[in-house]
């Protein structure tokens, strides 16, 4: 029997009928964060899912990083450029990579921490990120009134808990990776172990398919929590792992404090791109 739960079937039909039972009506902007293993078996893998998500949506964002890219220091040899067609690492999922084979996604240019996107308003939210502010599109995502979908994940791949972060002041860590042909310093945040602390303030629509889980929040909610959260408790989503990077990041709160940033508005012109606000 339990063998046979594992490979619980899922047709493109019935991801349809669960994605639009969470509202998604065609019009939404999303970012979307996803297992395919967690569906059992979903017919025809992640070529389904993102066609199921494109049909869903009118635009569709996904993170699309690429650790491999990171240098160790300064100083340290250039062994491979960061390319439009750079594979994404394994752990953040094949969606992704499927989605940057499109030859219409559009990539961001950061060489770790790159964003892909389709759809309506995909140049505007890839354009927007900074090395000094590597989720911004998530930002673009905020002024949009847009959603994240957690696909049979948790909140630690959620990554508009990191633009809340970012915007509540956590000190941000510095790594180096190669581009334009030189060693860059960039921005690089906490880890996401202890993300799921977030999940008893949030309040997401919810709806089984297969065996996945698929929970649907606004990313306006998912930030301005985090930011509210982090101004009561600093350390709140940091984890406790002894050899994580979260303890460099401790200590910097301790010594300094939060120091909350600014969010850059953008307007919205409707199927056209963003302008940013000065």
């Amino acid at each position: 029997m339990l063998n046979l739960a594992r490979r619980v079937q899922v047709t493109p039909q019935q991801l349809d009928e669960g994605l639009s039972s969470l509202g998604l009506s065609g019009a939404e902007h999303l970012i979307v964060h996803s297992s395919l293993r967690s569906f059992g078996t979903l017919e025809g893998g992640a070529d389904t899912l993102l066609r199921g998500l494109e049909r869903s949506t009118a635009t569709l964002v996904a993170p699309a990083f690429s650790y491999q890219t990171l240098v160790r220091g300064p100083d340290s040899p250039i062994h491979a450029q960061f390319h439009r067609d750079t594979r994404v690492s394994r752990d953040i999922g094949r969606l992704s990579q499927t989605m940057v084979e499109r030859a219409a996604a559009r990539r961001s240019f950061h060489p770790a921490l790159s964003f892909v996107a389709l759809g309506e308003q995909a140049e505007a939210v890839v354009a927007s990120q900074t090395l000094d502010n590597p989720y911004a599109p998530i930002g673009t995502l905020y002024d949009l009134d847009g959603y994240a979908l957690l696909a049979g994940v948790d909140h630690s791949s959620n990554t508009s808990i990191h633009y809340g972060e970012y915007l509540a002041g956590v000190p941000l860590l510095t790594r180096y990776v190669a581009l334009g042909g030189r060693v860059t310093p960039c921005a690089f945040p906490n880890c996401s172990a202890d993300f799921d602390r977030i999940a008893a303030h949030v309040h997401p629509r919810t709806v089984q398919v297969g065996r996945s889980r698929l929970r649907l929040y606004r990313v306006r909610e998912l930030v301005d929590v985090t930011v509210d959260l982090l101004g009561r408790d600093p350390e709140a989503l940091l984890c406790t792992y002894p050899s994580c990077r979260c303890q460099q990041v401790r200590q910097m709160v301790r010594q300094q404090g939060l120091s909350p940033r600014a969010h850059a508005s953008v307007t919205v012109a409707r199927g056209a791109p963003l302008q940013r606000l000065n």
